[in-house]
């Protein structure tokens, strides 16, 4: 059962029909809301449990809420208990983890509810990945702003900072689900060890950049189980000065690129605390595959990745 374990909310009034919203204040609670059919992840519209366990509040979808300080992260929206006269208002609910306090969050007001989505795009190594140094491979998750690593070439490059993004899966959705490259499923012995990364992170394979869930072939490279997930991930990305290539688990990799922006990561103040204002960092030449299908036949052929594997990411909350 999917389940959120809730430290408070920020409540909002929303007229359906004008879009005008208010802003009713947060409250502090202790509760857990869990879906009512037993799956792995909420979806649109589905009801959870209130806080007195009656089937009442309804899954809305999710909100980037500012962190105070810097940086962001997508909290769930549930609809609200409350009713009033107009029937065209509702009372929504931005959710925030009980691991959190609500002095942690700028919550908006206004709130722009129709910002809210059901998808998340998340970039980035799980923790344990083996980032090569000079010293050999460390967890990306222990490299720090001046640390020094390798790029593929085996020239010494500094980090200019390690961004790091919590994810819910519970309302994230399939989308979320990391991709799990067994040890020597690229050839040649790569990776040394199974090395997860997120779906949409760039693998370096014969020349091109290939989205790790472009490579899947549902075997030895697949995504990983919804269910196999703890509540929350932190995923962690690796920017250098340039857009690189780097041995995650001695397999080719590519550095952070700003497809999302530095404000998606949870110590996003870290970055401008250190650098004043955003950069933009210019995409390396190799040519860059986001689907099965224009994976080129001859990789397919060697990676056993299936042209007709249907909708992989859904079965994943069945």
């Amino acid at each position: 059962m999917a389940s959120y374990d809730v430290g408070g909310f920020a409540a909002y009034q929303i007229n359906t029909s004008s879009g005008a919203t208010f802003y009713e204040g947060v409250t502090v609670t202790s509760a857990t809301l869990d879906d009512l059919d037993g799956g792995i992840v909420w979806t649109e519209g589905e009801t959870v449990l209130n806080y007195s366990s009656t089937p009442s509040n309804d899954y809305l979808g999710k909100i980037s809420v500012d962190l105070v300080g810097g940086g962001s992260m997508v909290l769930p929206i549930v609809r609200g208990l409350a009713a009033y006269t107009d029937p065209n208002v509702i009372q929504v609910l931005i959710v925030y983890p009980a691991a959190m306090s609500a002095s942690e969050f700028v919550f908006p007001d206004p709130i722009d509810y129709a910002s809210r989505s059901t998808d998340d795009f998340t970039v980035c190594f799980a923790a344990g990945t083996g980032i090569s140094t000079p010293d050999g491979d460390r967890p990306v998750e222990s490299l720090s702003i001046g640390d020094v690593i390798c790029n593929a070439q085996g020239d010494a490059v500094p980090v200019r900072w390690i961004g790091q993004q919590t994810v819910f899966p519970v309302f994230a959705g399939p989308r979320s689900a990391p991709v799990r490259i067994l040890a020597g499923a690229l050839g040649s012995g790569l990776p040394h060890t199974d090395l997860t990364v997120t779906a949409d992170h760039g693998m370096i394979v014969e020349g091109l950049v290939i989205n790790a869930g472009a490579l899947v072939n549902g075997d030895s490279i697949a995504f990983v189980p919804l269910a196999e997930l703890p509540e929350s991930v932190t995923y962690y990305h690796v920017e250098t000065e340039n857009h690189d290539v780097i041995l995650a688990n001695g397999a080719p990799a590519e550095t952070f690129i700003d497809y999302v922006g530095r404000q998606a990561f949870d110590n996003h103040a870290e970055y401008v605390a250190l650098y004043g204002c955003e950069r933009i960092i210019p995409e390396m030449t190799r040519p860059r595959i986001s689907t099965a299908r224009l994976v080129p036949e001859a990789i397919r052929a060697r990676l056993a990745i299936s042209m007709h594997r249907g909708s992989a990411r859904e079965m994943l909350i069945a």
